[in-house]
């Protein structure tokens, strides 16, 4: 049964334990295992050792199957003494959990961790990947805030505004997180006006002669084609640092397709490939989109 929003507790980092969702600690009743409940108290109250004594005994006794051993994870790197480790336990719930109910949790610890670290390009990563596997999240916006800002540092101002108004819209009754959101909405009134609905597919500037059409028929250009999550990931992140208009198609054989722009003409299409030839590599190729 999926957790109400606002679920996660703080993510401990090294010994000071660096607080990066800093959330109150009433909210750590999300974890609904009551071992791991008392696990987070106790490393909220300074006692981080013994918190972590207690979620690596339920790790060593429960089968991976059971369906507290997701929650075990998470828990374990909420209050983890590094953020290597933070990140493989998190990474874990994503790969091996990831249709459970703790993989946008993951996501979004990973998302605020990366930022935290002033690792633009793994933020973006994380939190677009919340927003493409998990579309109906609650926990999207607070993502889409730390996304935000680091296109804003990786100077995609497009996808950044856009990111920005989607956190904004789902701020909901959270005055203090929209307080936030709408210091750096500032910087976007005079940005294209977006919606909540918009994804990561919209067009940016930097990628020339891309334009999305209403048309019966277009044209992409396929960059890949992969049944791996994680290539899908390291390329869409590429593409779009650089700008591009990156999406991704699923066939029904199971591949993944990492398509390049809505071009109206096929000309237009091919100049993106040679473009992309050159910046990505590979052998793009042109496709047609009825």
């Amino acid at each position: 049964m999926k957790r109400p929003v606002g679920r996660l507790g703080g993510l401990a980092v090294g010994t000071a334990v660096l607080l990066l969702t800093a959330q109150p600690l009433n909210r750590l009743t999300a974890q609904t295992d009551a071992r791991l409940v008392e696990a987070l108290r106790l490393a909220q109250s300074g006692q981080v050792d013994s918190g972590r004594a207690i979620v690596r005994r339920l790790l060593a006794a429960l089968p991976p199957a059971d369906s507290s051993y997701p929650q075990a994870l998470l828990a374990a790197a909420k209050i983890a003494p590094n953020a290597v480790t933070v990140a493989s336990y998190l990474n874990r719930i994503v790969v091996e959990y990831g249709a459970g109910p703790w993989a946008d949790d993951a996501l979004l610890l990973l998302t605020q961790l990366y930022f935290a670290q002033h690792d633009p390009a793994q933020t973006v990563q994380a939190a677009e990947r919340l927003n493409r596997d998990y579309p109906d999240s609650p926990l999207r916006p607070r993502a889409n805030f730390s996304a935000a800002r680091a296109y804003f540092e990786l100077k995609n101002e497009t996808r950044g505004c856009e990111l920005i108004q989607q956190a904004l819209a789902g701020a909901g009754d959270d005055v203090e997180f929209k307080n936030q959101v709408s210091f750096y909405a500032s910087r976007c009134a005079a940005a294209p006006p977006t919606t909540a609905a918009t994804t990561a597919s919209t067009p940016t500037p930097s990628d020339t002669g891309a334009k999305a059409t209403s048309g019966p028929h277009t044209y992409a250009v396929q960059v890949l084609a992969v049944k791996s999550a994680a290539q899908v990931d390291e390329m869409l992140t590429r593409l779009k640092v650089m700008g591009f208009d990156a999406r991704v198609v699923r066939d029904s054989t199971g591949f993944f397709k990492v398509r390049v722009g809505h071009y109206a003409t096929r000309d237009e299409a091919v100049r993106s490939q040679r473009r992309l030839k050159q910046k990505v590599g590979g052998q793009p190729f042109v496709v047609d989109e009825p």
